[in-house]
C-alpha cells in the first residue's frame, strides 16, 4: 500500500498522526496504534506483512493477529481514499 496523491501525515502535538488529503479534504486522526501502524508501513515501503512482523516483535504479540488488524485498518484507509495498492 502507498498513500494516494496529495496525502500527507501531519504530526499532532499529542504525538499522534493525522492523515490529510489535499485532494479530497478528508482528514483521519490516528490513535496511538494507528500511528504506529502507519509508521511501520511507511518504514517498510507499504509491505503489510513486514510491518506486521515488526509491530508484533515490538509489541511482543502474534504477527497473525497484527496482520489481521493491519488488513482491516488499511481497508478503512482505502475506503477513505487515503491509500492505494502499490503497483
Amino acid at each position: 500500500m502507498k498513500p494516494t496523491a496529495g496525502v500527507t501525515a501531519v504530526l499532532r502535538g499529542d504525538g499522534r498522526l493525522e492523515l490529510v488529503s489535499s485532494t479530497t479534504g478528508i482528514r483521519m486522526r490516528c490513535d496511538t496504534v494507528g500511528t504506529a501502524m502507519w509508521i511501520a508501513l511507511r518504514q517498510h515501503g507499504g509491505d503489510i506483512e513486514t510491518a506486521a512482523r515488526t509491530l508484533a516483535g515490538a509489541w511482543q504479540t502474534d504477527a497473525t493477529n497484527i496482520r489481521a488488524d493491519l488488513d482491516l485498518w488499511v481497508d478503512e484507509l482505502c475506503d477513505a481514499g487515503l491509500v492505494g495498492a502499490t503497483p
